[in-house]
């Protein structure tokens, strides 16, 4: 299992697994990313867009080994498979709908 972010672009599953290679768009903790640092290394050419356009979401490890998924309302449940295919998730998870303003994107406006 890998934390993570991950964004919808246009219909796709764009997925981000911390593996610790990348130097770029790392968190304060240093274990995942962030999505607004990384954005700038990740963005699809030509996308002026900024980070928090797109629907987005975060895989997170519990300290009980639990994987649990935060993620923008408007992702379509037909992604889970992917994110969890993507984040090498091979149990049950957790799945946390974000209404806050942390996942908000153009579709809640």
């Amino acid at each position: 299992m890998k934390k993570g972010v991950f964004w919808i672009i246009d219909g796709e599953l764009h997925s981000y697994p911390f593996d610790g290679t990348q130097t770029g768009g790392i968190a304060k903790s240093g274990d995942t990313y962030n999505h607004k640092k990384l954005w700038e290394f990740v963005k699809p050419k030509g996308c002026n867009k900024p980070y928090n356009y797109y629907p987005r979401g975060r895989v997170e490890i519990t300290n009980k080994s639990k994987p649990v998924i935060y993620m923008n309302p408007n992702i379509d449940s037909d992604h889970i498979e992917g994110i969890k295919n993507d984040f090498e998730i091979l149990t049950d998870i957790c799945i946390r709908y974000d209404y806050s303003e942390h996942y908000r994107c153009y579709l809640d406006r």
